[in-house]
């Protein structure tokens, strides 16, 4: 009985431990869900800048590119081949994707070294880049865990859950363990880059 109730007080200790806060953050309440308000505002200034960077430059497109379609062609050519070296033949449904999440960290990790937001008053806390907090890098990596799992149950159907018991049955445990603990690495490599 006392092994209850020691570890009863060690769950009742971690439940405080997760409710310590580092620094002021300021909250907003929508449709029941308390949403975390600087990385709701500079996700959106981010995908602002992507969309009207974007806007403009495909508005009047050239036969033979020129200023900001020139640059944007670029970087759809550079994404292309990033997904074609990683993916192979195939790439091409990818594209879309690997260039949205390309381009959504490229912007945040560079908001955050460039725009001035400690200009920007808040009742609690300051603005800084999306990927400074760990909901945006965790939200980021379960997208790619979940187009992993997705690329790979496509290509190969039930044949796919194959490969965790390859080259033995003996490492099943690990590479289970490997795909739950990569969306946890991947967050914390991304919020590391900031």
């Amino acid at each position: 009985m006392n092994v209850l109730s020691c570890s009863i007080n060690t769950l009742n200790g971690l439940y405080d431990l997760s409710g310590v806060e580092v620094g002021q953050h300021f909250y907003w309440k929508i449709g029941g869900f308390q949403v975390h308000g600087q990385v709701l505002i500079t996700s959106w200034v981010v995908i602002a800048i992507l969309l009207g960077s974007a806007a403009l430059a495909v508005r009047n497109p050239q036969t033979i590119p020129t200023g900001g379609q020139n640059f944007f062609e670029y970087v759809l050519e550079f994404i292309r081949d990033v997904s074609k070296t990683q993916i192979g033949e195939e790439y091409g449904p990818w594209v879309p994707f690997i260039g949205t999440m390309f381009l959504f960290i490229f912007v945040s990790n560079w908001s955050g070294a460039l725009l001035p937001w400690k200009i920007i008053q808040l009742p609690h806390g300051e603005l800084a880049a999306p990927t400074n907090d760990i909901n945006t890098t965790v939200a980021l990596a379960l997208l790619t865990s979940v187009a992993y799992f997705y690329a790979g149950l496509t290509k190969k159907g039930l044949s796919y859950f194959g490969k965790y018991i390859q080259p033995t049955p003996i490492l099943l445990p690990i590479n289970i363990l490997e795909d739950f603990t990569k969306p946890l690495s991947l967050s914390f490599r991304l919020s590391e880059i900031y």
